[in-house]
């Protein structure tokens, strides 16, 4: 069974930044796309960054040049630096990751919230 734990939420002013951290554990025998959606109460979650094995990653347009995502492939970790937080980035992220382990799985991390005050 695979477990995403995902951190690094806060609460911080509009502009400041913050670092996101999500780790896979688990029998992977391969992690495939990891990365972050985003969801507000009442809306539908959204995609904020993927990247892929190979480390082609994909943004939101509404976060392009502010986020940067990243992946430690040695430790299934992903990374997201969130830089010029605006309110409207305040959410509740979660980790998503796809792959294999015996087989195909997709999981979903706990969620992890910031709060960007303007």
């Amino acid at each position: 069974q695979v477990q995403l734990v995902d951190s690094g939420g806060g609460g911080v002013q509009a502009g400041e930044s913050l670092r996101l951290s999500c780790a896979a554990s688990g029998m992977i025998r391969m992690l495939d796309a990891i990365g972050w959606y985003r969801q507000v109460s009442g809306k539908q979650r959204e995609l904020v960054a993927t990247i892929t094995s190979g480390g082609t990653a994909t943004y939101a347009d509404s976060v392009k040049g502010r986020f940067t995502i990243s992946r430690d492939n040695a430790k299934n970790t992903v990374y997201l630096q969130m830089n010029s937080l605006k309110a409207e980035d305040t959410a509740v992220y979660y980790c998503n990751a796809n792959g294999f382990t015996v087989k195909y799985f997709e999981v979903w991390g706990q969620g992890t919230l910031v709060t960007v005050s303007s």
